[in-house]
């Protein structure tokens, strides 16, 4: 799938519209939020929907209990609520314990969450695994609040934490093996559109994209909560885990920064390759990651014990834009353009993934002719033909077994597709064979 502007520009529009559709649900790492989100999945992918109960053992983890909320607020001697859940999901901690009480100022004060540096914006926190509770609001309105002194205020978190269920959803989409491309996305932020909501929706538009291909590898499709939900998972499928031959984790795909790729824990697994290859021929600015064992689900998929092919794609990497895990990563920080181009990407790697083969020159003493083969055209011709013959030339030599059609594509610096193409024509003439 090569995109056209107009179609680029269509389906980005589209993402960012289920972006904004998703936007207003309050998610946590449990609870109907979490839930919600993944029935809208549901209307537009096959997804199968897990509910592990909480106490289950994954690992040294134990699955928490489920967390959900109404409401949430803090109201004035005139019952005007002066941070209000309503307004934003982000002014509650995420994960708070009820709250229904009086208090003063200086009682409230310590459960109360700014960002000096930027007074008009709320940061995201959270407190799972610990019985705390808090509300999160902008410097400018804490200051407006300390300046009255010492008033007394009505707090309330309309909240349940009780035993439930942690939720999650794979789409599996059957290929002619067994073998399996894992894609994960984490569906666990409130409020928050680039750091969860970007993931998610590019996810959606590369399983649509995948159902119609005609499939080489199995691809399933993870929605997760958050390091928990990456842990349940692992732990829930570790007798399949060894059919899992690649991966890549999808996070902060939608902002206007270049692409970014973090290698797997391997570091030269056949993702790596193939993502290197793909944004060295993407024609724009992109970097390249070495694994680090922190930051995002990379390091539940690539810990020790599993050591799974897992890489990841991000654009802007999770701390480093300022909106990071605040209000102001909303959906205005969400490009359409943006979303469109971390697509193509995808939808080209996996291309690359399909495929990929390793052949044997079926005539390596000394190279074949070609002219007799109509394969040969002369070094004087233009265009692709002088870039296709390179191509078969690049191929015939390296086909030993040894190298793999992405190797060739990276030593001759030829964009994949193209030896791909090459390749299709020299077993078409005989001369090649896949090795097995």
């Amino acid at each position: 799938m090569i995109l056209s502007l107009h179609a680029q520009a269509n389906i980005g529009e589209a993402m960012h519209a289920l972006a904004a559709e998703l936007y207003p649900i309050c998610r946590s790492i449990t609870g109907d939020g979490v839930r919600a989100t993944l029935r809208r999945l549901q209307e537009r992918i096959p997804l199968e929907i897990h509910e592990v109960p909480t106490g289950e053992q994954v690992f040294d983890w134990e699955v928490p209990c489920e967390w959900n909320i109404r409401d949430a607020f803090v109201a004035d001697e005139d019952e005007r609520r002066v941070i209000d859940f309503r307004e934003s999901n982000l002014h509650v901690v995420n994960g708070s314990i009820p709250v229904h009480a009086t208090m003063t100022w200086s009682e409230l004060r310590p459960h109360l969450h700014t960002l000096p540096q930027h007074p008009d914006w709320i940061p995201y926190r959270t407190c799972f695994h610990r019985d705390d509770w808090g509300f999160c609001l902008t410097s400018r309105r804490f200051a407006e609040l300390a300046a009255r002194g010492e008033r007394r205020y009505e707090v309330v978190i309309d909240a349940t934490l009780a035993p439930g269920s942690l939720t999650y959803a794979e789409a599996v989409l059957p290929g002619e093996c067994d073998d399996e491309v894992l894609i994960s996305t984490h569906v666990c932020h409130p409020a928050l559109a680039n750091d969860n909501l970007s993931g998610i929706v590019v996810a959606v538009h590369l399983a649509r994209e995948l159902q119609r291909w005609n499939r080489r590898y199995t691809y399933r499709l993870l929605f997760i909560p958050a390091t928990i939900g990456a842990i349940t998972w692992i732990s829930r499928n570790q007798h399949n885990l060894h059919r899992v031959k690649h991966g890549l984790l999808l996070s902060v795909v939608g902002d206007a920064g270049p692409s970014t790729y973090k290698r797997s824990r391997r570091g030269d697994a056949e993702i790596d390759r193939v993502f290197e290859h793909v944004l060295e021929h993407s024609g724009e600015t992109f970097n390249i990651l070495d694994f680090e064992p922190f930051g995002y689900d990379q390091r539940q998929f690539c810990s020790p014990g599993i050591n799974l092919p897992m890489g990841c794609l991000m654009r802007t990497p999770n701390e480093q834009y300022p909106e990071y895990h605040t209000s102001a990563d909303d959906l205005n920080l969400l490009s359409p353009e943006a979303l469109a181009d971390s697509l193509q990407k995808c939808v080209t790697a996996m291309r690359v993934l399909e495929g990929n083969r390793s052949y044997r020159n079926l005539n390596p003493c000394c190279e074949p002719r070609l002219g007799p083969r109509g394969l040969y055209r002369g070094f004087g011709s233009e265009g692709n033909h002088r870039e296709l013959q390179k191509a078969m030339l690049w191929i015939l030599n390296l086909s030993d077994g040894g190298h793999d059609l992405l190797a060739i594509a990276q030593r001759s610096k030829l964009p994949f597709a193209l030896i791909r193409q090459a390749a299709d024509l020299l077993i078409k003439h005989d001369l090649l064979e896949e090795q097995f």
